[in-house]
């Protein structure tokens, strides 16, 4: 049963966001799927030059997956970990290439480190994979710059860790729409201080009704007129939920620059 008390689809959506050795022949997969979220999964044989999963089994591509029940498991701590029984392509853009490859790592370790196992978010699936093909233009490229901000504040949003964007947090009352105001990742929507990012009344209004309406295409034009404002104030906010611990993506892709400059 999955943890909302509907039984498991028998084939469901997924991509794969890790994987690691499970033995010499098969791998345990990180799995994000439509219906039941990060899931564990042994996929049996993968490794094997023969098998057809090994052409199939790749990141950023959706796949559809059949899969076991979970196996029982005696500590009833342990996460519940079921086993792979067919997975095949169903289209989509092309594996991402350049530091479009580094973005779209960036959102997996996103996913892996925000989203407990087996915890559903539909939407947050649909902007995954909705945001994957606009990567493709570059991370200094406006629209993937937007693409990626557009994801961070879904997926906060998603687990509870954004506050509504269209009232002061302290007071909970509206925004006054010509005033500057900051997004403090201790204390919300508030009055900036001398060295923060600031946005106006308007833009995290627009922002927050862009997030309501459920638009990934909305909530990305809603981005653009404060690309690196907002890059500054969530990227604080991801690191101060995630314990001040860097980003591995993140910092392979600033000591990359670093070597090439």
């Amino acid at each position: 049963m999955s943890p909302r008390g509907s039984r498991a689809p028998a084939i469901q959506q997924a991509f794969v966001l890790h994987h690691y050795d499970w033995s010499e022949t098969s791998l345990v997969l990180d799995l994000f799927t439509r219906e039941q979220g990060r899931l564990a999964v042994v996929a049996k044989g993968a490794k094997r030059p023969y098998s057809q999963l090994r052409a199939v089994l790749l990141p950023f591509q959706r796949i559809q997956v059949s899969l076991s029940k979970p196996l029982k498991r005696e500590d009833e701590g342990a996460p519940e970990v079921v086993t792979l029984r067919g997975a095949e392509w169903v289209g989509g853009s092309t594996l991402p290439a350049g530091s479009a490859l580094f973005s779209a790592y960036y959102l997996n370790e996103l996913l892996l480190k925000f989203l407990a196992r087996q915890d559903p978010h539909p939407a947050l699936f649909d902007a995954y994979a909705a945001t994957l093909p606009l990567l493709q233009a570059g991370e200094d490229g406006a629209s993937a710059q937007a693409a990626l901000r557009a994801f961070e504040l879904r997926l906060l949003a998603e687990v509870g860790l954004l506050p509504d964007l269209s009232v002061a947090t302290t007071t909970q009352r509206p925004l006054e729409l010509e005033r500057l105001y900051m997004l403090s990742p201790e204390a919300g929507v508030m009055a900036p201080s001398s060295d923060a990012a600031v946005f106006t009344g308007s833009l995290l209004t627009g922002l927050q009704a862009a997030l309501m309406h459920g638009s990934m295409a909305a909530l990305q034009q809603a981005c653009m007129p404060a690309l690196p404002m907002l890059k500054t104030a969530l990227r604080g906010l991801l690191h101060y939920h995630l314990g001040h611990k860097p980003l591995r993506t993140r910092q392979v892709m600033l000591d990359l620059q670093t070597l090439l400059d």
